[in-house]
């Protein structure tokens, strides 16, 4: 939306930035970090929240940022951010209670933290604009609704590939057109993928070797395609969705879908492996209307019934300051889960696993999430994979089968439970 630099032109000649937190200190937050105090006039970075501020510390050294100040004293945090710098601190009441910061930025990827933050964050009456797709997809709903009642924006961001799909859903959708398939495509896929298969990988970005399992084993696609539909109200054709291999051009793989069934389902989310443009994504919509199609057609966008939309790219952390901007000047979130899930993520062993183990949760050794429609996963009691973390088996599961409730012993007291119950009662 080029609209958004007219915006933070305007902030930036009138001096009154957005005043920005963000939560975390990884390679995503990094990237906001440089993107924000190096090339966004009218935004600044008020202060950064890490549970160890020596990564954030090393964050801000590494991108030659100077202006910085390390305080855990909300007085002293408060002081620096007026006069310019940024706070770094590891305490969250202080990050919490610095007046300027107008939005925070969740950044960790983490599922129990990553939804108390946000939760304090409504609290002390901040916006929140998340990249935590895991979160969104397990929780989004209630958070929305949090949100609401505190009188406040939620919004996941823009850059990744669920914001990206949203914007095309909605540029197809204001043309008149029907989107039906909301695609992902990927380079790989193996189930069976762990920390130890990917920490090469993992080190050579400065990622976590979670976090590249994630990746790899098909978990991460599935809670980005999960927040799509639920987003827009689409469903998962299948378990796991269709998932189809080919090293064609996305354009060339329309006939792979029948518009009836994709009608019939109200469109569906989707990844395709190995296909092109790669790293994008792509909306497959259709018309009926006989003067749009002869000029989709001139177009050179084919004869239908599926018409091929896309995007080559996404921009991660690039998009950031467009997302903000939407959000706190427009009213206009990138994307947010309607009033119900519609798609979740649910858990599947990577193993055969045995009673008394503990599910290491996302991106571990012994389990991979998978798309399924919400109503199944509520009728047949399936455990979502956000809430895997730690819950210890009661019975054992064969390698490839579902885990359900009855199947766990959740820890005791957690926050992520109590919301799930809620966001059910909705």
């Amino acid at each position: 939306m080029i609209v958004t630099d007219s915006l933070l032109s305007k902030r930036h000649l009138e001096n009154r930035p957005i005043v920005v937190g963000i939560i975390g200190a990884g390679e995503m937050a990094k990237g906001m970090i440089n993107q924000v105090c190096k090339y966004t006039k009218g935004m600044v970075i008020g202060a950064v929240y890490n549970r160890t501020p020596e990564r954030a510390l090393k964050v801000f050294n590494e991108l030659n940022i100077p202006d910085f100040l390390h305080t855990n004293k909300i007085s002293e945090a408060d002081e620096a951010v007026e006069r310019g710098k940024t706070v770094i601190t590891n305490d969250l009441e202080v990050f919490f209670n610095i007046g300027k910061i107008e939005i925070v930025v969740e950044a960790t990827g983490a599922i129990s933290f990553g939804a108390e933050a946000i939760l304090k964050a409504f609290e002390h009456g901040k916006h929140v604009l998340s990249f935590n797709a895991e979160l969104d997809s397990t929780l989004g709903p209630i958070l929305l609704n949090k949100a609401k009642t505190a009188g406040v924006k939620y919004s996941l961001g823009d850059g990744d590939q669920p914001g990206v799909t949203m914007n095309l859903y909605r540029y197809v959708k204001a043309m008149g057109f029907e989107p039906l398939v909301c695609g992902n495509i990927k380079g790989m896929l193996d189930y069976y993928r762990t920390p130890a298969t990917q920490k090469g990988f993992a080190e050579s970005w400065g990622m976590a070797p979670e976090m590249a399992t994630n990746f790899a084993d098909g978990t991460k696609v599935a809670f980005e395609q999960s927040c799509i539909a639920n987003a827009t109200g689409m469903s998962v054709a299948k378990r796991g969705m269709y998932a189809y291999e080919s090293k064609e051009h996305v354009d060339n793989l329309t006939h792979l879908y029948d518009v009836s069934e994709l009608r019939e389902k109200g469109g569906i989310v989707e990844f395709i492996i190995g296909a092109k443009p790669s790293p994008g994504v792509f909306v497959y919509a259709t018309t009926d209307d006989p003067f749009s199609k002869k000029y989709l057609d001139y177009g050179k966008l084919g004869k239908g019934p599926l018409y091929s939309f896309y995007v080559p790219f996404h921009l991660l952390f690039f998009d950031i300051a467009s997302a903000i901007v939407r959000l706190i000047d427009l009213d206009d979130p990138v994307i947010v889960p309607k009033d119900k899930p519609y798609v979740d993520v649910i858990t599947v062993a990577k193993k055969d696993l045995m009673p008394g183990e503990k599910l290491d949760g996302i991106g571990g050794f012994n389990a991979y999430g998978l798309c399924e429609n919400h109503y199944i996963t509520v009728s047949s009691d399936l455990l979502p994979m956000g809430l895997s973390q730690d819950c210890e088996l009661k019975n054992p599961i064969k390698k490839d089968s579902v885990i359900t409730y009855n199947d766990v012993i959740l820890p005791q007291n957690r926050m992520i439970d109590r919301l799930m119950k809620e966001q059910i009662k909705l």
